[in-house]
């Protein structure tokens, strides 16, 4: 063959090059084209609101391959279900396309319980809805700061603000209704504990107000009353009148004193809590 080659004229062996070149390039260009599809498209389909299962059988039966490329929450939408897709339904592509689709998650996501205190009851309900939080039951208890949140809870049970939790869940909320139009005796809560006095003043519909405790105080919740504003009494032992909603300021001692007439202490009981 090298024999051949060399006996024939330089210009026949150029020649003789370049249509080899032509030939091997040619059949490149035409097994380029059948490897790639070139010419052949399809339209895509529509697999918004199907199930992943059935959407990955369907592309994947006309030549598509599907890449699942985010997922997000919409409780309208069963877990799994579609619901975006790109390229879009009936866009037309070629054959072995990537389609990328956007699926219903199984679980909501968990978010950070926001904090609600001290909102308006419209603005509370605008957050919870912005967060995909759903508002509950609402009630009301006597406090002045009439229709703000007071209390936020899940389950039945309070949520402090930052605690995860489910989008979706169900938030129920304890409002302020104003100053109620019952007057009240002022209760005396010179002698009990903060606890009991926190207690006393929930089951009347009253706010405890300001808390001064004396220095030697380190738990406040088994210090004792040794003062309030305003008393029980004036002094000349006329019963005060108050109304729910209101506040009363305390200030707390490490030692039980002794009650006065009029909600005060007129000293102190040193060995009374021994």
């Amino acid at each position: 063959m090298f024999k051949l080659i060399t006996r024939q004229p330089l210009i026949v062996n150029i020649l003789a090059g370049l249509l080899f070149i032509f030939i091997l390039g040619l059949i490149f260009v035409q097994s380029l084209n059948w490897i790639t599809h070139h010419g052949e498209a399809k339209t895509v389909p529509s697999v918004l609101n199907k199930h992943i299962s059935e959407v990955q059988e369907l592309l994947e039966e006309q030549g598509f391959e599907v890449v699942i490329q985010d997922s997000i929450y919409n409780e309208k939408l069963k877990p799994g279900m579609v619901t975006k897709q790109v390229p879009e339904p009936d866009d037309v592509v070629k054959v072995n396309r990537t389609v990328y689709i956007t699926v219903n998650r199984t679980l909501p996501p968990e978010i950070d319980m926001p904090n609600l205190l001290g909102y308006s009851f419209r603005n509370a309900e605008m957050v919870l809805n912005n967060m995909g939080l759903k508002l509950g039951d609402t009630t009301f208890k006597p406090d002045f700061a009439k229709n703000s949140v007071l209390d936020q809870t899940y389950n039945g049970n309070r949520i402090a603000p930052g605690t995860k939790i489910r989008m979706g869940s169900t938030i129920s909320l304890v409002l302020g209704s104003g100053i109620g139009n019952i007057d009240l005796t002022v209760p005396n809560l010179v002698g009990l504990t903060y606890e009991e006095a926190q207690a006393l003043l929930d089951a009347e519909g009253l706010i405890m107000g300001s808390v001064v405790a004396d220095p030697m105080v380190r738990d406040t919740a088994l210090a004792f009353v040794q003062r309030q504003s305003p008393g029980a009494k004036t002094e000349n032992g006329f019963q005060l009148r108050i109304r729910p909603g209101q506040m009363i300021d305390v200030w707390l001692s490490v030692d039980r004193p002794v009650k006065d007439s009029t909600g005060g202490s007129s000293s102190f009981s040193p060995n009374a809590n021994e």
